[in-house]
């Protein structure tokens, strides 16, 4: 009797932890689960050559060097990302255009270099992250609009850019179920980070818009209504230079733009139909360097535009509640340069905008938010806005401005209507 007793609790007891395992399991397969661990230690290089004439439709290059990438989605379920990029050489993707005689049709040029990449949706679900990125190696991007015959009959839009570190998430949730964006993101850069644009076409009667952009450390969260986010953002940029430059030399230009963004630390959050709550913690110590030059012996309307920026954050909640806590420490320099050279036209803008940290803030645009900022800011490197303008002949319009400031910080709540 007492043996038998003792077989049928031993059997409950094996009932049970096989329900215990069984209900683990559930929970288990409710949320999911992805592991990524990346180590990139050669080189990555891409590189177009074009040389075409007299063509009479578009012109489309697309060229593309990445160390590591991790691109996924989640739609219903509740998951957990953690992810580990590490880069360890250099990055290099170059583009060569020779256009001689007409082009007709837009000319698109898109030349990008990255280090790590992580992109993310979370659709009617939470998306719990924890993501490190470094990269060591130089990343550089590059194109070349070279000869002096091209003329650019139908425009173009040609850009160069190099990014060390990018995360870019994306939350939407609906009356099914809310979205989440929530968890941590450290990165780190400590190589060069540069991006160039030269062209000398000889003729541009449509736009066109030439542009650089380089960036240690970019972090883009986006979501949508029902959705909320609670990230945590630490970013090192730490290389020797953080460098864009567009140079465009023109002989006739009816709308011509030189474009050129240099960042260290980039965080962008926006939502629209829940709380955000971020927290930023970001220290450049790299030089931080940008020039837009532009030069057009007949133009019609001229633009040279450079922004620099040691530590960026941009906050904006399309609802009632934002809860800031910034952190941004520089000690490397910053310079933007913005100069347009023309003999004879009509409408040129030049501007140049410098600084070492800068965060915006701003909370529902329809109705009384609740927005909570705690701001630390420190400056110790030069900053230096510079925009040039020389007409040898006649203009009609010349609008210029340089703006450079340490630290600057804006909160703000705005609403419609009158009361």
């Amino acid at each position: 009797m007492v043996r038998h007793a003792r077989i049928r609790l031993a059997g409950t007891i094996a009932a049970t932890a096989m329900c215990a395992a069984a209900v683990t399991e559930v929970a288990a397969q409710d949320r999911g689960l992805v592991l990524n661990q990346q180590l990139q230690l050669g080189d990555v290089v891409a590189g177009q050559t074009l040389n075409v004439v007299d063509v009479s439709a578009q012109v489309t290059v697309s060229n593309v060097a990445q160390g590591n990438s991790l691109i996924g989605g989640i739609d219903g379920q509740d998951s957990d990302v953690v992810s580990s990029q590490v880069m360890g050489g250099d990055a290099r993707a170059e583009t060569s255009l020779t256009l001689g005689g007409e082009t007709t049709g837009l000319v698109t040029a898109v030349t990008q270099a990255r280090g790590n990449y992580l992109a993310g949706t979370a659709n009617n679900a939470q998306m719990a992250l924890d993501a490190t990125q470094s990269v060591s190696g130089d990343v550089t991007a590059s194109t070349a609009l070279t000869g002096q015959d091209a003329q650019l009959v139908g425009g173009g839009q040609i850009a160069a850019a190099a990014i060390g570190n990018t995360v870019a998430l994306a939350g939407s949730g609906s009356e099914a179920g809310r979205a989440s964006l929530a968890g941590s993101i450290d990165q780190s850069a400590t190589g060069v980070v540069r991006a160039t644009n030269t062209a000398s076409p000889r003729f541009v009667r449509e736009p066109a818009d030439f542009s650089t952009q380089a960036i240690a450390n970019a972090v883009q969260a986006t979501s949508t209504p029902n959705a909320n986010q609670a990230l945590e953002v630490r970013q090192r940029s730490l290389g020797a230079i953080v460098e864009a430059d567009t140079g465009v030399y023109a002989g006739n230009g009816w709308n011509l733009a030189a474009r050129a963004h240099a960042g260290g630390n980039q965080a962008v959050f926006y939502n629209q139909g829940g709380s955000l709550i971020p927290t930023t913690d970001q220290a450049n110590s790299a030089f931080i360097r940008s020039e837009a030059e532009l030069s057009s012996y007949d133009f019609g309307k001229a633009t040279a535009a450079a922004t620099a920026v040691a530590n960026e954050v941009t906050v904006g909640n399309n609802d009632i509640y934002v809860d800031i806590d910034n952190t941004q420490v520089n000690s490397g320099g910053v310079e933007a340069t913005g100069s347009f050279v023309g003999e004879k036209g009509y409408d040129a803008y030049v501007g140049a905008n410098a600084a070492g940290n800068s965060v915006t803030g701003y909370a529902c645009a329809e109705c009384v938010g609740d927005l909570n900022a705690r701001n630390v800011q420190t400056n110790s490197g030069n900053v230096s806005a510079v925009a040039n303008t020389t007409i040898n002949g006649s203009g009609r319009n010349v609008i210029a401005g340089a703006n450079a400031v340490g630290n600057t910080a804006t909160f703000y709540v705005t609403r419609t209507g009158g009361n």
